[in-house]
C-alpha cells in the first residue's frame, strides 16, 4: 500500500491537486492559522501605510491628482500579488497554480473555437460603445490609477461570480460518481487496476467516497477558477489588441480631439492615431467585455460546453481517483 500511495499522492501533486494529500492539507490548514494571518495582515497594512506615503510625495511634487488616484491601484495590484505569492508558499498552492496555468496554456486550441462563437456577437455589442462620443470622454478623463482601479473591479466581479458558480461544477461531478464512472476516470492512471477491483466489489459504494469536501472540494474550485480567469483574460486581451487596431485604422487624430474635447490626446511616437486615449477606451472595454464574457460562458448553455469542455474531463478524473483512492484504503 505504501508503493501505491506514494504514486497515486505524486499523481495529486502533478495534476494540481496537493489538498488531496494529507500532509499538504496540514501544511495548509497551518498556513491559515490566526497568528500567521495576523503577521500577514501587519504586512500588508504596513505595505499600504508605504504606498500612501509615497503616493502623496509624488502627488505634492508633481501637483497633479492623478497620482493620488495611482495609490489605491498600485496597492491594490501589490495587494494581490502579495495575496498569491502567500498562498503559493505558505498554503501549498504552488501546484494548483502551476498545473492550472500548464493546462489552460496547453489547451490554447480549445480556446480558437470558443472565441469564434464568443467574439463575434461580443465585439458587435461592444463596438458600437467603442464608436462612441461619451464612452471616449470618460475615459480620457479618468486618470489612469482610477481607470486601472476600474479594471480591478471587472475581474473581482469576474472572480466572485466564478467562486458562486463553480462550487455547482464539483458538486454535479461528485454526484455522477458511479461504478462505470470511476472506472473510466482512472484509466491511464496509478489506480488503473484498483478502480476495476473497487467496481467489482459488491460491498463498496462508490458514492460513500465520492462527496468532496473541505480542503479537496475548494482545491478543485481554485483549480477550475484559475484555469477559466485565463481563459477569459486571454479573451480580454484578444478584445483589447482588437480595439487598438481597429482603432489604429480608423480614429483620427482629429475625431479624437472633437470626442474627448481635450486639448491632446497623447499620441505615441511614429504612430499618429495610436494616443493614449485609445488606449484608455481599448482598455476599459477590454475588461468590461471578460466581465461580460465570464457571465455569458457561465449561464448560457452554448457557450458553457465550451468553456468547461477544457476541464471537465480532468475534474473527474481527480473526482474519480479520490474515490478509489479512499475506498481502496478502506478495504485494505
Amino acid at each position: 500500500m505504501t508503493g501505491d500511495r506514494t504514486a497515486v499522492e505524486a499523481w495529486f501533486l502533478a495534476h494540481g491537486l496537493p489538498y488531496f494529500v494529507a500532509e499538504e492539507r496540514a501544511a495548509a490548514r497551518a498556513g491559515l492559522r490566526p497568528r500567521r494571518l495576523v503577521s500577514l495582515a501587519l504586512v500588508l497594512a504596513l505595505l499600504a501605510a508605504g504606498l500612501g506615503v509615497l503616493a502623496w510625495l509624488v502627488e505634492s511634487s508633481s501637483a497633479t491628482e492623478s497620482s493620488y488616484s495611482a495609490g489605491p491601484a498600485v496597492w491594490m495590484s501589490v495587494t494581490g500579488l502579495a495575496l498569491l505569492w502567500y498562498a503559493s508558499t505558505a498554503l501549498h498552492a504552488r501546484p494548483i497554480l502551476g498545473f492550472a496555468l500548464s493546462r489552460t496554456l496547453g489547451s490554447v486550441r480549445f480556446l480558437v473555437p470558443m472565441a469564434s462563437r464568443a467574439l463575434p456577437l461580443l465585439l458587435v455589442f461592444v463596438t458600437f460603445l467603442f464608436v462612441n462620443a461619451e464612452a471616449w470622454q470618460m475615459t480620457t478623463n479618468l486618470p489612469f490609477g482610477l481607470l486601472w482601479v476600474t479594471v480591478l473591479l471587472m475581474f473581482g466581479l469576474a472572480v466572485l461570480f466564478l467562486l458562486v458558480r463553480l462550487p455547482e461544477e464539483v458538486d454535479r461531478v461528485d454526484d455522477e460518481v458511479d461504478d462505470a464512472f470511476i472506472v473510466r476516470a482512472c484509466a491511464g492512471t496509478p489506480l488503473e487496476e484498483a478502480s476495476r477491483e473497487v467496481a467489482a466489489d459488491p460491498r463498496i459504494d462508490p458514492q460513500e467516497h465520492a462527496q468532496v469536501s473541505g480542503f479537496e472540494r475548494w482545491n478543485l474550485i481554485l483549480v477550475l477558477l484559475v484555469i477559466q480567469s485565463v481563459q477569459v483574460l486571454l479573451l480580454a486581451v484578444t478584445v483589447f489588441v482588437f480595439f487598438m487596431l481597429f482603432g489604429s485604422l480608423v480614429m483620427e487624430t482629429e475625431t479624437q480631439l472633437a470626442w474627448t474635447g481635450a486639448a491632446s490626446v497623447g499620441e505615441a511616437p511614429f504612430v499618429s492615431h495610436v494616443s493614449l486615449s485609445l488606449v484608455k477606451v481599448s482598455l476599459f472595454l477590454a475588461s468590461f467585455s471578460g466581465f461580460y464574457f465570464t457571465v455569458s460562458a457561465v449561464t448560457d448553455d452554448t457557450y458553457r460546453r465550451q468553456f468547461f469542455s477544457v476541464v471537465e474531463s480532468q475534474l473527474e478524473r481527480a473526482v474519480g481517483m479520490r474515490t478509489v483512492y479512499l475506498a481502496t484504503r478502506e478495504r485494505r
